[in-house]
């Protein structure tokens, strides 16, 4: 008879979701779905309210990756006034965004996916946390929450807190960075680098115990989606759109974001409240692609810092087109991570970061706005619409998550059809369908908690609803 299993919650992640499992009459994994079980309705909210809220706004949308929320609403709010925004206004908002970038990878690797990676996927659930990571190693866990505060500490020093910072505004940011926030944050860098490429070290050993997972969890051509400079190197504040295939073949280059909804499209299906956007030319859901981290370093020539250029170079030497295991989201994570203190490293030394003009002041000159940055899990777009009195009409957010939603989805099946075998439920099984998810850090509720060891229930029902079997995790 059909049956199906459900996971329900899916934990360590930042949000609610929950996987089903679909099996055929033989017990064989047929299908499975990722759903995101929560609405909240953010673009709804914001309308009729005044432009110049909406970052302060915004940075609501999120506790774990706000700037990214500030900062592509303040370029929307740029492009509203039409005024070129002041070069250490741009400075302090590139900082800041590597600065997120940081603190949430930080988050990603260390607290969410390092039990699992330092572990075991089939150690105990009870062990498998954060807590058990600190009695295994404590100082790879503290160096992990060294590594976030590192970045926390950033966005407080310069957009005035650590969570929600409202610093920025169209037009550039609404305070000057001072000498003394500079110095504390270049005594950071070397500790930074230091933990980053230990942790690297220990990834790369790890890799060949995980081949199986690396070869199913994930593992399949799509195309990627990312923003890079006119160079072709990595770029999260500004730049173009490249998109290359599963190949590693270009497929567009130097899209205008400003342009995004010419060639992307938003889906919709009944049993997700996350949409599913594809690249238009090839349709839905022919269209799939990825963003984030491994989708950043496949479209990327180079990195442009040198210790993050090395291991990029390695990166891309794992296949002979683009990297499309999802398990290497974790390596693209630890990168990125050590490219960010790299260009903070070299932020921190431009003299024009402590200028004291930091906003262009100019009214409303346009009536729609788009702004578009790199956020830790992908390429974000807040495209704005306003009347004559600069009240939003209408407001569009294309999230980074949303943009892996079809992939995700893609993950969870094909681990599943891997690793789930309905004669006997493991946890480690169940864990593994949950690792798919965690390779992507989707962030679902956009809320300010991250979900650690929550109490699961998956039972296993016959086609009839009779309870065949039940695992219970508290």
């Amino acid at each position: 008879m059909a049956e199906r299993i459900v996971i329900h919650p899916v934990t360590r992640i930042e949000g609610h979701a929950k996987i089903s499992i679909y099996l055929d009459d033989s017990g064989e994994v047929r299908s499975a779905q990722f759903h995101v079980t929560e609405f909240r309705g953010f673009e709804k909210l914001c309308e009729g309210r005044p432009f110049h809220e909406m970052p302060g706004l915004m940075s609501r949308i999120c506790g774990i990756c706000p700037v990214s929320h500030v900062l592509a609403s303040c370029k929307a709010g740029d492009a509203l006034l039409g005024v070129e925004v002041p070069q250490a206004a741009v400075l302090q908002r590139r900082l800041v965004n590597y600065a997120q970038l940081l603190q949430s990878h930080a988050l990603s690797f260390f607290h969410l996916s390092a039990p699992d990676l330092l572990l075991g996927m089939d150690s105990p659930p009870e062990k498998r946390n954060l807590f058990g990571l600190v009695e295994h190693d404590l100082d790879f866990a503290r160096r992990g929450i060294r590594l976030r505060q590192f970045g926390q500490r950033i966005i407080e020093l310069v957009g005035g807190k650590r969570i929600h910072p409202a610093w920025g505004a169209p037009g550039g940011v609404l305070t000057a960075m001072n000498a003394a926030a500079r110095d504390e944050i270049r005594g950071w860098v070397a500790e930074g680098i230091e933990s980053i490429e230990m942790a690297l070290g220990r990834l790369k050993g790890l890799l060949d115990s995980f081949a199986v997972e690396i070869e199913h969890i994930g593992n399949f051509p799509t195309l990627f989606l990312g923003l890079v400079s006119p160079e072709g190197t990595l770029e999260y504040y500004d730049g173009v759109i490249r998109i290359v295939d599963g190949e590693g073949n270009s497929l567009a280059e130097g899209l205008d974001p400003q342009r995004y909804a010419t060639f992307l499209g938003e889906a919709s299906e009944e049993w997700s409240y996350m949409k599913f956007p594809y690249y238009k030319p090839l349709g839905y859901p022919g269209g799939k692609y990825r963003v984030g981290p491994l989708a950043r370093l496949n479209i990327a020539k180079s990195a442009g810092t040198p210790r993050a250029d090395r291991e990029l170079h390695e990166f891309k030497q794992r296949s002979a087109g683009a990297v499309c295991q999802s398990f290497h989201y974790h390596l693209a994570r630890l990168i990125e991570m050590l490219h960010a203190v790299e260009r903070i490293d070299e932020l921190t030394a431009d003299p024009d970061l402590l200028g004291d003009h930091v906003l262009a002041k100019a009214g409303q000159n346009h009536h729609e706005g788009i702004g578009c940055c790199e956020a830790p899990r992908g390429t974000l777009f807040h495209h704005y619409q306003v009347d004559d009195n600069g009240l939003i009409e209408k407001v569009n957010l294309l999230i980074a998550t949303s943009q892996n939603n079809l992939a995700m989805n893609m993950a969870v099946e094909q681990t599943a059809r891997r690793f789930v075998s309905s004669r006997t439920l493991q946890e480690g099984m169940l864990n593994r369908v949950e690792a798919a998810i965690r390779c992507f850090d989707p962030c679902l509720s956009c809320s300010t908690h991250a979900a650690g060891r929550m109490p699961l229930s998956v039972e296993l029902r016959d086609s009839g609803g009779e309870l065949l079997q039940r695992v219970d995790r508290r």
